[in-house]
């Protein structure tokens, strides 16, 4: 029972310390919040936000702002821009109206979005070119696939009809 006990100290203890900033449920913060830790928003914020660590969005968070930080996490209501160094999760309960940009993104089921979804493995510049030049590597499409030639079309043969057995008795 120690150990349990213990267990759940020391991982209650590491997550507090990691999350240092806390927008708690039915406050508001209006304006610019630049934080060197990470930042878990389970009210209501507008403005700018930038941190050098996590940006959690809770269930009850409400978002309108672009944001920037290293891991973002979506359970709430985001309206802008994500952009991550290094992941964006959207659970089951996020909303995000806005494009997300990361090298890494994970959806679960029931995840609402509108916006774009650029996934760049680390490549932030020249995604298209990169893509479009990996495409061209395939085995190449024979041009006239699908095209008729200058042979005329084979007219059907004629179907004759099994001569008919007229033995009456």
């Amino acid at each position: 029972m120690e150990k349990i006990y213990k267990e759940r100290t020391n991982m209650a203890t590491k997550s507090e310390s990691l999350l240092n900033s806390l927008i708690g449920e039915n406050s508001v913060f209006e304006g610019k919040f630049y934080i060197a830790g990470s930042l878990k928003i389970d009210g209501k914020f507008e403005g700018e936000v930038k941190t050098e660590e996590e940006l959690i969005v809770g269930e009850s968070g409400k978002v309108k702002t672009d944001i920037y930080a290293k891991r973002v996490t979506v359970a709430g209501t985001v309206i802008g821009n994500i952009d991550a160094e290094e992941e964006v999760k959207l659970l089951s309960t996020g909303k995000v109206l806005g494009n997300v940009t990361a090298p890494k993104v994970y959806i679960e089921n029931g995840v609402m979005i509108k916006g774009e979804v650029r996934i760049h493995a680390g490549q932030k510049t020249n995604l298209e070119s990169i893509i479009l030049d990996n495409y061209a590597k395939g085995p190449k499409i024979p041009q006239n696939l699908g095209k008729s030639t200058n042979e005329p079309p084979k007219q059907p043969q004629p179907q004759h009809p099994a001569p008919a057995n007229n033995a009456s008795h």
